[in-house]
């Protein structure tokens, strides 16, 4: 398999090569090897949701906008857009000049094709199409303006063009090569072209030296695809890997004491809580929730257990998401007043709180274990139940099979709390098994339409006000995105959802 996907790669890099798109090593020089967790076994922008694709995706693709590192919205290969028909219409200007690695050009074709094919048969396939059917439709206006008529105002639209599945593809490769060969001979408008692609082993690209962003500063970048941690940080510090992306807590102490080594964090999207069954038990009654919560120290557990590389949250959202509200404060650890409640509700001492969890996670386990003895504590006997995830996602939280508690972890990767707040807690969707509140349902649904920005983020901030004050989980922590990285990487800049671009780094010689 590796043989021919490498010399199909080849013959694809002959002809790039004979368009102008060879990388002159006075551009660019040195190979940047990376190590994700997963191959996602498409490179088709529409087939996945996994992190792991948009790690790689980023460097292959681009989309009408972009995130920097900062996690600010930018144009990407829309250079200006505006909002019209009070929100029903986006008129997209689009960047001139720039081509696909295979040398077609990216024009208003190429945008309608993308989502008239991620909206159509083939997109129905994957998982991507859910976070995009408020278009419509896409209308050519000229060349290089689009027009996209949608069926209801949606503010979260332009984050969502940043990645995955809106990712802008080359509708003749497409058509030419076919939907299985694009799968794994991915070509995009992105600063890294396909090389190569061995499943499950790596996915080998060259540096786009015509990128509209920058030519990059290395010549060449692998990755690959190390399931095992502690794998990936042997390979890190024997020098044949250069950056480990979601370093593990447990493996933190091993790079920070390897002298050629630096760890390197930013604030990440992805949060951890535990939520509660409000519809049955001790766990229906609000002060029995609110003491579960301040019975626990949820600081000392992120310096203790996450060292350091947290942040305490006080709704489902981090810091960076649009709807954060700074002003609101999680409960305080009080485990006096937690068992004055307790008392107050009528709990017997020894009442047990079964807590539900994913198995295979180690650090979030470790962090269980010390939320039961802190319920231990104030006189709850916590019992811990693991399941295999399949098992936990698919059935035990959705159909509302759960304990008490229940892990629930959220990536957030749009960076807008509607994309958690609705999901989690609007009646009828998947992970809100127990919660039927009309009026959050009705908060929930006001803000979605709303094009006024001020008006929205405020609606936002009194929702996750709202669900703090019914106290339906145990917000926990917001963890950091952490990155190992070789000393002789330069330029580096950690993003916050594992999306780097590499073409502004290089390697020191």
């Amino acid at each position: 398999m590796k043989n021919i996907l490498k010399t199909t790669a080849a013959v694809m890099a002959i002809t790039v090569a004979s368009m102008g798109a060879v990388v002159s090593p006075s551009m660019a020089e040195g190979k940047l090897s990376v190590s994700v967790a997963l191959d996602p076994g498409s490179w088709d922008p529409i087939d996945t949701f996994l992190v792991a694709w948009g790690a790689v995706g980023s460097n292959i693709y681009d989309g009408l906008t972009e995130r920097d590192t900062s996690a600010k919205l930018h144009p990407g290969l829309a250079t200006s857009w505006d909002v019209l028909d009070d929100g029903l219409r986006i008129q997209f200007k689009l960047r001139e000049g720039v081509k696909f690695h295979n040398g077609e050009p990216f024009n208003a074709e190429a945008v309608k094709f993308t989502f008239d094919r991620m909206l159509g048969e083939i997109g129905a396939k994957g998982p991507q199409r859910a976070n995009y059917t408020s278009i419509k439709s896409v209308e050519i206006i000229d060349d290089y303006t689009v027009d996209f008529h949608l069926n209801q105002p949606d503010p979260v639209l332009l984050t969502k063009l940043a990645g995955y599945g809106a990712m802008i593809v080359p509708p003749k490769y497409i058509e030419e090569k076919g939907e299985d060969y694009f799968n794994t001979h991915p070509v995009g408008t992105g600063p890294f072209s396909f090389v190569s692609y061995e499943p499950k082993v790596d996915l080998e690209l060259t540096a786009n030296p015509d990128y509209w962003g920058g030519a990059p500063k290395i010549s060449d970048l692998e990755y690959r695809f190390i399931s095992e941690k502690t794998t990936a940080v042997a390979e890190l510090q024997a020098g044949r890997l250069d950056i480990v992306e979601d370093l593990p807590i447990s493996m933190l102490s091993v790079v920070k004491d390897d002298a050629k080594l630096d760890v390197m964090s930013t604030t990440g999207p992805a949060v951890y809580g535990l939520r509660f069954n409000n519809r049955d038990g001790i766990t229906a009654d609000v002060n029995v929730r609110k003491a579960i919560v301040m019975a626990v120290d949820r600081e000392t557990i992120i310096k203790s257990l996450l060292a350091g590389e947290a942040e305490q949250i006080a709704s489902f959202q981090s810091s960076l998401s649009f709807g954060f509200d700074p002003d609101l404060k999680p409960l305080p650890y009080n485990p006096e007043e937690a068992k004055k409640l307790l008392k107050d509700a009528g709990v017997a001492p020894g009442s047990e709180v079964q807590i539900d969890i994913r198995a295979g996670k180690p650090t979030f386990n470790e962090v269980v274990q010390a939320v039961g003895a802190y319920l231990q504590a104030v006189g709850l006997k916590a019992v811990i139940k693991p399941y295999e995830n399949s098992v936990f996602l698919n059935d035990i939280v959705p159909q509302g099979k759960t304990g008490a508690m229940f892990q629930q972890s959220w990536g957030g990767w749009t960076l807008d709390y509607d994309n958690t707040a609705y999901l989690l807690y609007h009646t009828g969707q998947k992970w809100n098994p127990y919660g039927t509140d009309t009026k959050l349902d009705a908060m929930l649904e006001e803000q979605r339409p709303m094009t006024d920005v001020a008006k929205r983020e405020e609606l936002l901030k009194d929702i996750a006000g709202y669900i703090a004050n019914d106290v339906l989980e145990m917000p926990l922590y917001s963890l950091k995105a952490i990155y190992g990285v070789n000393k002789r990487v330069e330029g580096f800049e950690p993003a916050p959802d594992n999306r780097v671009k590499f073409n502004t780094v290089s390697i020191k010689k």
